[in-house]
Formats: C-alpha cells, structure tokens, sequence
C-alpha cells in the first residue's frame, strides 16, 4: 500500500467515525427531547441537581493541575526533539 492509499483510507476512516458520532449525538438528544417532554419535573430536577454537583466540583483547580503537569512535560520533549533533529541534522551531512 502506498502512503496515498493509507491516506485515504485513514480519511475514510475519520469520515464513517464522524458521521457514526453525529448519528449517535442526534439519536441522544431526540431520547433526551422526549423524555423531557414526557417527564419535565424530573428533568428539571435532574437537571438542577446535575447543576448543583458540576459547581461543588474543583474543575478549575484539576484544569490548573492538568496545565501545569503539561507545561512541566514540554521542557524534556522539547529537548528530546531538538536532539533528535540535531541527530537527523548530523546524519544527513555525512
């Protein structure tokens, strides 16, 4: 196989998962529509409650946390790349 028919297909491939994932989000939110329809006190309450939990949780600090361990992690993967094209670099002109 040649790299434009790995390319292709790998299209194909993100193509079908996308088009999977708008048919599955579609068919979600028409299941969500109708059981809010059928059910809007409980909905609401689920609702509020989901609310109520997602502000009690500490996203902003576990998102702080998160960046910082990436910043942390760029400083050696920027210098394993650097070596790696100074390798690349050394390899080529000899």
């Amino acid at each position: 196989m040649d790299s434009e028919q790995m390319t292709g297909a790998a299209g194909d491939f993100a193509e079908q998962g996308l088009r999977y994932a708008k048919d599955q989000w579609g068919e979600i939110m028409g299941q969500t529509e109708d059981y809010v329809r059928a059910n809007p006190t409980k909905a609401l309450f689920y609702g509020v409650a989901a609310g109520y939990i997602l502000n009690r949780l500490p996203i902003f600090k576990l998102f702080g946390v998160l960046v910082r361990l990436l910043l942390l992690a760029l400083k050696p993967a920027l210098l394993i790349f650097g070596a790696t094209k100074i390798y690349q670099a050394t390899q080529q002109d000899t």
